[in-house]
């Protein structure tokens, strides 16, 4: 790629481009979230809530945006590209509609994440199923409604090809794909490694006479057209995600040259782009990520293959954040605690592991402004009945009092959209906001708070007297 010209004209890489665009974006969206946590107070959100989570709709936007691009840049015109929002990031019904008005299908792995696209309006041309363990029901309603199924192992292929011999009226409508496991290692976070030796996902492609038994099923099966590989997520350096998408490439290749022709039309590499935590910098940036599959596997992007990518907290995660009153404030042991409402039950990875999940932690007073002042060690609890629910220990902060506000930003993805509901706590309120060109900031409601009656509801209220 030709070198670009920085603002001031100057030419430069288009890493360094990159790189500026991540830091520029990251600058916008800090200003936002100010403003919101501003307008959040004076527009009464906090009044009856002391727990309230804001999505930034034109983060989310300009994030889908940016991955659109960044494909366009490197991939031959007319290639077949589909973005599928992973929902399981954030299972949000006017998410999914905002992100689908972006031109974003949905990536769904459950019953429940599939009627949410279906909710939303998603058409079945633009989901796709993911899951390791999908019921023969599930199934068959993906195969009738036209959706795309990704196989996970030799077992599901077998179900499949009684499904697909039984589909009333001819040949599946629906695209029918494999997951494959290319075992090349895991990152920093093994928990959410998806491509080591012993993964549970996909056929594992490295073990004794797998990968020819693998060749032999496609071979077997002529509707079955696709791959698929998730090699990235959290805690992985982007050689490493690549390097699983170059061994689904030449699995592809092999297959294609032993059938005699294009029986693999589409490669589904997955997502799980790292998302940075320790700033407001968006690095790295999609178009780094396009980059450096371009770099490993120039022939991706030649027009022979479709694509579709499977994308869920680098959309969403720095544009969501979490907004709490804090309570009280004490001393134990020489050091200051401050207890708010955010805890285990927003930031639940956080809270169980936090040398792997650490968050910021923005400090607000009663009024939104930014506090400042010598910062003070503190630690940051949440509102549940355990010792270790803490966001932060001995954080540097300037010293919180009664009525202040934490913030904890980059919480868009598998935070606050997935509760925890330790302590009976109820679900907060999201609520989407919009900035215009004057500062004004308007608020939509996403997602109402849970209610006490909600909450005893699905405790089994009008079920009392069950086990007496």
């Amino acid at each position: 790629m030709d070198a670009l010209r920085d603002e001031a004209g100057r030419r430069e890489t288009p890493a360094a481009a990159a790189a500026r665009a991540g830091q520029t974006a990251g600058q916008d969206a800090a200003r936002r979230r100010d403003r919101a946590v501003r307008a959040a107070v004076a527009q009464g959100l906090l009044d009856s809530e002391p727990l309230v989570c804001l999505l930034d709709t034109a983060g989310i936007r300009a994030s889908a945006a940016a991955l659109t691009a960044a494909f366009d840049a490197v991939t031959a015109p007319g290639t077949p590209v589909l973005h599928a929002f992973a929902a399981k990031a954030a299972p949000l019904v006017p998410v999914l509609r905002l992100l689908a008005g972006c031109g974003l299908g949905c990536e769904v792995a459950s019953p429940g994440e599939l009627a949410l696209a279906r909710a939303a309006g998603i058409p079945a041309a633009r989901i796709v199923l993911d899951s390791p363990a999908k019921t023969a029901g599930e199934l068959r309603e993906a195969l009738a409604l036209g959706i795309t199924v990704n196989a996970d192992n030799h077992q599901e292929l077998e179900r499949l090809d009684a499904l697909v011999a039984a589909a009333p009226g001819g040949p599946v409508r629906s695209p029918v794909g494999v997951r494959v496991n290319p075992q090349t290692g895991a990152g920093s976070i093994d928990a959410l490694s998806t491509a080591t030796a012993t993964a549970k996902f996909g056929i594992a492609l490295r073990d004794p006479g797998a990968r020819e038994r693998l060749v032999r099923a496609c071979l077997d099966r002529p509707w079955l057209t696709r791959l698929h590989a998730h090699s990235g997520s959290q805690g992985l350096p982007l050689p490493l995600i690549a390097e699983g998408v170059r061994e689904l490439h030449a699995l592809a290749e092999e297959i294609n040259a032993a059938a005699g022709h294009r029986r693999i039309d589409t490669l589904d590499i997955g997502g799980g782009l790292p998302v940075n935590f320790a700033s407001d910098e968006h690095t790295p940036t999609y178009a780094e990520y396009a980059g450096a599959l371009r770099e490993a596997v120039p022939a991706l992007f030649d027009g022979s293959y479709g694509l579709v990518t499977e994308f869920g907290r680098s959309l969403l995660a720095k544009h969501g954040t979490v907004l709490a009153r804090v309570e009280y404030t004490k001393t134990a042991g020489g050091r200051r605690i401050a207890l708010t409402h955010a805890g285990v039950q927003v930031a639940t990875r956080t809270v169980y592991a936090p040398a792997a999940w650490p968050l910021r932690i923005l400090a607000y007073d009663a009024k939104g402004t930014p506090k400042t002042g010598p910062p003070v060690a503190q630690d940051v609890a949440g509102p549940a009945c355990f010792a270790g629910d803490l966001l932060a220990t001995a954080r540097e902060l300037p010293e919180l009092a009664p009525g202040d506000l934490v913030a904890l930003p980059d919480t868009g993805a598998y935070f606050f959209t997935a509760h925890y509901g330790y302590n009976s706590l109820p679900r907060p309120s999201v609520h989407g906001f919009t900035a215009d060109a004057a500062g004004t900031v308007r608020f939509a409601l996403a997602r109402p708070a849970q209610t006490e009656a909600e909450l005893v509801a699905e405790a089994g209220g009008d079920r009392g007297d069950a086990l007496l």
